[in-house]
């Protein structure tokens, strides 16, 4: 971070309308950072899953499988199949034995979910770009060089 010089100052007086679009900013800057968190985690998640889904149609019904546990958001956390078929599936504490053909379909079920939400955190990124788009347009146009409103 560079100081201004005396020339590059704009001695413009910050109203109380200017703070709150400052503020604004800031806030909007704050929940923009959070939903790129969460966008993150749950894209990791979904690919967590889809991986999980490959190794399940993979799977040979007459063998033994066991897939590496994985943190996950829905606490879906380690299927492993036994000779009778049955697949251990983990929903928070508890364990579940299920056969492929429903834990596949609560898989899928999941990765849809998971779509949909990356897609309504996608769209809230667009619109927080966006108003703080605005935003830096009408504070740099009245501070100039002197406010810094880049990541």
């Amino acid at each position: 971070m560079k100081m201004l010089n005396q020339e590059e100052e704009a001695d413009a007086e910050v109203t109380w309308e200017d703070q709150q679009n400052i503020n604004a900013f800031s806030r909007l800057n704050m929940k923009l950072q959070n939903l790129e968190e969460a966008y993150e985690e749950k894209k990791k998640e979904k690919e967590y899953l889809d991986d999980l889904s490959s190794e399940l149609e993979l799977a040979d019904e007459d063998e033994l499988i066991k897939i590496q546990p994985f943190q996950s958001v829905f606490e879906i956390d380690k299927l492993t199949m036994y000779a009778s078929h049955q697949f251990r599936y983990r929903i928070g504490d508890a364990f579940v034995s299920l056969p492929l053909s429903t834990c596949q379909e609560r898989i899928e079920e999941e990765q849809s979910n998971l779509s949909d939400e990356l897609g309504q955190v996608s769209s809230r990124i667009g619109d927080i770009t966006e108003k703080m788009n605005q935003l830096k347009v009408i504070l740099y146009k009245k501070f100039g060089n002197s406010i810094n409103l880049e990541r």
